[in-house]
């Protein structure tokens, strides 16, 4: 487990006229504030990566699909620096994984169908404190996006 990162089962209520999906709400311990929502698409196959946010919180959820969820600590001053953390969340694990600042994340689709993965992060946007890195071709994180067959 990487320091700061935090998982929660979420609730999933369904009846026969559909469903209604938990997230996040202003009095859950460890909603911090409140910066902006958006939903992001993948598609099975597809990876998004590497990106790490200096200031920002995020707070995952995917609502439709599945994703392999992928975080790596490169904060030097972290107990947990240099570990990987690989998570499997959405329809079949409905979750919501918040991660801290500093850490570097991708997501890739798997199924057969895409993914919505939503982000309440805890500011808006600003490309200024965004870092990427390629998903395959990096000096920092040494990972195969591939299937493991186990």
């Amino acid at each position: 487990m990487i320091d700061g990162v935090k998982i929660k089962k979420l609730e999933k209520i369904s009846d026969e006229r559909g469903s209604i999906l938990h997230m996040i709400r202003k009095d859950d311990p460890d909603f911090k504030q409140f910066g902006e929502i958006y939903f992001s698409t993948i598609y099975p196959g597809v990876v998004k990566g590497w990106h790490l946010h200096t200031e920002m919180v995020l707070n995952y959820a995917v609502v439709t699909g599945m994703i392999k969820l992928v975080l790596f600590d490169d904060r030097k001053d972290s107990h947990t620096h240099g570990e990987l953390m690989e998570l499997y969340i959405g329809e079949d694990n409905y979750s919501l994984v918040t991660i801290p600042q500093n850490v570097w994340n991708g997501f890739k689709g798997i199924g057969t169908k895409t993914a919505i993965v939503a982000n309440c992060s805890t500011l808006p946007h600003d490309p200024k404190e965004i870092k990427r890195m390629d998903p395959l071709k990096n000096d920092v994180i040494n990972y195969v996006w591939e299937i493991k067959f186990k």
